[in-house]
């Protein structure tokens, strides 16, 4: 199982703050890919994502009983 996070607007359109995917493994672009065939959001590309709290590109693989989070840009003002 892989756990994935959401954060802020990701959070609000899946209306989900954590998911599991059931899969021994995985990239991180498959990751994104899972999630916007799955809850038709197209905002994936835009956001960072830390596989185990390390910052990951959509290569990284992800392994059973790893964490992904996806976190969105944020801005300041």
């Amino acid at each position: 199982m892989i756990t994935v996070l959401l954060f802020a607007h990701l959070q609000e359109e899946v209306g989900e703050s954590q998911l599991t995917i059931e899969a021994p493994e995985m990239t991180v672009s498959q990751v994104k890919k899972w999630i916007e065939e799955r809850y038709q959001i197209s905002s994936l590309h835009q956001v960072m994502a830390a596989v185990n709290e390390n910052f990951a590109t959509d290569e990284t693989i992800v392994k059973e009983g790893d964490t992904i989070a996806f976190i969105p840009p944020v801005s300041g003002g």
